[in-house]
């Protein structure tokens, strides 16, 4: 199988990476290795929304993969999901995209300068309805998410999200990636690890290191179930 590995960053990936067999590199931003059967490429896009749409849009078009994974770490609004805990994100909204009115906010949906179901959005969600068959995958804890620009770390913004859109998590890519895959047609997963809590910014309480591990073992169990 062809799969297509998308990590923001070098750091997030690099323990999974360790494991693979690197064959060549095709560009600065994607190296190609193997594994058992597999070849796979692994793309490090850079953070933001804005960069992993336009770099999993180029690699989706110009190459033949049967499938994509998109690890990476992330925050969670709920205490119940442990830092360090992967999870399996299977729903996105895009959180800023919208307007304020005041001291409300109107979704793109709200200002009908999108359909609910205009795909490749169901309801205003872009959703997961068909993931990889894979064990782990399927034992993990399924959430839905918002993707951002700007990391929440203020009280009221906080309440305002959670409020809005009742997420479990949020990242800086995860959207762009859903998004990507959908349009160019390859089934897909969204496989995060929590790494903080969604909070007034405190690095001293991060499981950053423990969330890369975690991460990195899931995703070297999904590479041999698939």
């Amino acid at each position: 199988m062809r799969i297509l590995i998308v990590a923001a960053t070098d750091s997030e990936i690099a323990p999974l990476a360790a494991q693979l067999r690197e064959r060549s590199r095709i560009t600065p931003k994607v190296k190609q290795y193997e594994h058992k059967h597999h070849e796979i490429a692994i793309l490090t896009t850079g953070v933001g929304m804005v960069a992993t749409a336009a770099w999993c849009s180029r690699i989706l078009g110009a190459d033949g993969y049967e499938l994509a994974l998109n690890l990476g770490v992330c925050g969670s609004f709920e205490s119940a999901i442990e830092l360090g805990q992967v999870v399996h994100v299977t729903s996105e909204r895009i959180a800023e995209l919208g307007a304020e009115n005041d001291e409300n906010f109107l979704t793109a949906q709200e200002l009908k300068l999108l359909p609910n179901d205009e795909f490749p959005f169901t309801n205003g969600r872009l959703v997961n309805s068909s993931s990889p068959k894979s064990a782990t995958l399927a034992a993990l804890l399924t959430v839905d998410g918002i993707t951002v620009n700007t990391a929440n770390g203020n009280d009221r913004s906080i309440a305002a999200v959670m409020k809005r859109f009742h997420p479990q998590v949020e990242s800086m890519e995860g959207a762009a990636f859903m998004y990507s895959c959908m349009i160019h047609r390859v089934p897909f997963a969204q496989v995060r690890a929590v790494s903080n809590y969604v909070e007034r910014r405190n690095r001293e309480g991060w499981k950053l290191t423990e969330a890369i591990r975690n991460l990195a073992a899931v995703g070297m169990r999904i590479l041999e179930e698939i």
